[in-house]
């Protein structure tokens, strides 16, 4: 005798919406790497209920989360400050990934086929993104580009450190970007710089173009650009 085949779900049961608190983390998260939410804002519980849509409980415990990694400060009964990107952070940052990158790149030679296929496919999507003007995005596929280089050197250590600075790098990369318009086309240039080093087997050029590339951001960010 044939066996029925078992019920299958409606689709909708399997595309379960996430907990309201990961909801609320997401869209402060977001908005404050894009700068939506810029250093300096005071947000409330009440206002972000209500832009996510949920009670005030999952917006403390996504605030509680945000603390943790260092986006903002709690102030009890009057809200979360979002926290500026301090000099030190910067400088902070700055010189862990020059220590990470210019390793990664002098490794990343001689290249792999795949290596440089995919760096001119990530620096193609960037200079697409540049035209849109969509700022975030073209500093979310910067930050691709880089990491890209360090997961190919092979060392998953420095690869978990580096990924622990995603978002500082995403939050400097969108604030260079406003603050200063023409180096979207220059980080463009550079990253082409740094691929043409890396695809000529130039261990020694790479470094020195990553060495100048990052070591501009600590620059900019600052507002020390002349």
């Amino acid at each position: 005798m044939p066996v029925a085949p078992s019920p299958v779900p409606p689709a909708s049961s399997s595309l379960k919406r996430p907990p309201a608190a990961e909801r609320v983390y997401t869209h402060i998260k977001e908005a404050v790497l894009d700068r939506r939410y810029e250093g300096g804002t005071l947000l409330t519980e009440g206002d972000l209920a209500d832009a996510v849509g949920v009670s005030r409980t999952p917006v403390r415990e996504a605030l509680l989360r945000l603390e943790v990694e260092g986006l903002i400060k709690l102030y009890p009964k009057k809200g979360a400050l979002v926290l500026a990107v301090s000099a030190q952070e910067i400088k902070d940052v700055v010189e862990t990934r020059l220590l990470v990158e210019e390793f990664a790149a002098r490794k990343a030679v001689p290249a792999t086929p795949q290596l440089v296929a995919r760096l001119e496919q990530l620096l193609e999507e960037q200079r697409r993104l540049a035209q849109d003007g969509d700022l975030a995005a073209v500093a979310v596929k910067d930050r691709c580009f880089h990491a890209e280089i360090v997961s190919h050197a092979g060392n998953e250590i420095l690869l978990r450190l580096y990924d622990q600075l995603r978002d500082r790098q995403l939050r400097m990369g969108v604030a260079v970007m406003e603050a200063h318009p023409d180096r979207i086309q220059a980080n463009i240039t550079e990253h082409g710089e740094l691929l043409a080093a890396i695809r000529a087997g130039d261990a020694e050029a790479a470094a020195q173009v990553v060495r100048r590339h990052v070591g501009r951001v600590r620059v900019l960010v600052r507002g020390e650009d002349r």
